[in-house]
């Protein structure tokens, strides 16, 4: 049965003995009513014409409302049948009342942040929240709609991140990303037709830049493994970076992590922060001695091996997630230091471990065993990692025309 829309007095009185004027939805022998907010005594309800009689004192105004809000809610139902096969009497009601389309980027992305924030994803949450609040200020506009997020407006907000924001290609990348991902949700949802997506072919491209991912050579390695005259905290920040170095540039997060429990039969047994994959590595020889050095501290079996967790609230994920950037940010500090003493030119950071692993290993280790040791979900993933290392055949190739 098809939808029909018209506007008609409801029997239903309020205290005061008033009659609400309201638009009745009918699909399928079901009605909704959709309230105008205008409310009149029986007597001037024209119950043939359907509109509020001439006797009235606001005749002209009550009824120019009605003619408005039934086209309105004409169209919108128009609209809906040309794009949705099915909905309901209380689905039309309710994108009469509060269209979709009026729905903002600011809402979407409330909702967005919430359920980031539910799911305990707190670091992402704090970067997208910052991502999300750069368009809001860009736009000055709290009720900015993603029509109006068109591929000039994303030029126009590219070049405020570079220029104003002083961000570099890759931040402003992560900012498209997040903006990518409202937009696909608002289609979804409904909020915005699937035409006026501003990213793909011939409109916004995201394409991560390149960027060189330096590692330290076999030589450097062993300086700072031999490296002298540390203070106390250069020396502990060393073991750390030793650590993370010799598990494969294991992430900073999961090494501050590590407890004594963790480590049995010669291996170490751990769950990743970042996809809580379960793994087991075997306890390479060099790192034996660094825990060690911290034994005399341990007092219980499932104490962390290193001291910056010692003090968290375990049952706060967002305390967790603010000691483990705070001892990141140490350990940066204090590296920058040892990179001093070694006289090692390269910016010394605890990532930089990750790449160091890879610039050794280049092309000596299978790519499967190199996917496994860096806890990668995806092979690709790791080959585009370690293509940044691999330089053999690129050298014997250059050799091979220009040695003559």
């Amino acid at each position: 049965m098809a939808s029909s829309i018209k506007v008609t007095l409801r029997k239903k009185a309020n205290k005061q003995g008033l009659y609400p004027l309201v638009i009745r939805i009918t699909k399928d022998r079901k009605s909704s009513y959709l309230y105008t907010g205008q409310y009149i005594d029986l007597k001037y309800w024209d119950e043939v014409n359907n509109k509020v009689r001439k006797s009235h004192p606001n005749s002209v105004r009550l009824n120019n409302l009605l003619i408005a809000k039934l086209a309105e809610a004409n169209q919108t139902l128009l609209d809906l049948t040309t794009e949705h096969k099915d909905y309901s009497t209380r689905k039309i009601k309710q994108e009469i009342a509060s269209p979709l389309s009026k729905v903002s980027f600011k809402q979407v992305a409330g909702e967005y942040l919430a359920e980031l924030h539910a799911g305990k994803k707190f670091n992402r949450h704090i970067t997208d929240n910052a991502r999300i609040n750069h368009l809001l200020n860009f736009a000055d506009n709290a009720d900015l709609t993603f029509i109006e997020i068109d591929e000039a407006f994303l030029r126009r907000f590219m070049a405020y991140l570079k220029g104003f924001k002083k961000l570099s290609e890759r931040s402003v990348v992560n900012n498209l990303i997040v903006i990518r991902t409202l937009y696909n949700r608002a289609i979804k949802q409904g909020i915005v037709e699937r035409k006026h997506y501003p990213f793909g072919k011939d409109k916004i491209r995201i394409k991560f830049p390149e960027t060189e991912k330096i590692g330290l050579t076999r030589e450097e390695i062993i300086t700072i493994e031999t490296l002298g005259g540390l203070s106390k905290q250069e020396h502990h920040v060393r073991n750390v970076w030793l650590f993370s170095f010799y598990l494969a540039g294991m992430r900073v997060g999961d090494v501050i992590q590590v407890r004594w429990s963790d480590i049995y039969d010669n291996r170490l047994h751990y769950r990743m922060n970042k996809n809580a994959k379960l793994l087991s590595l075997k306890l390479p020889e060099k790192i034996k001695p660094i825990i060690e050095q911290y034994r005399h501290e341990q007092k219980r079996q499932d104490d962390f091996i290193f001291p910056e967790m010692k003090k968290a609230n375990l049952k706060n994920e967002r305390d967790i997630l603010a000691k483990t950037k705070t001892a990141t940010k140490k350990f940066n500090q204090y590296l920058i230091s040892i990179a001093e003493k070694a006289k090692i030119d390269k910016k010394l950071t605890m990532h930089i471990a990750r790449h160091s692993f890879g610039n050794i290993a280049g092309d000596k280790i299978p790519i499967q065993m190199l996917q496994k040791l860096y806890r990668h979900s995806n092979i690709t993933t790791t080959i585009n990692y370690q293509a940044n290392f691999m330089h053999k055949d690129t050298d014997d190739a250059l050799d091979k025309v220009i040695n003559f």
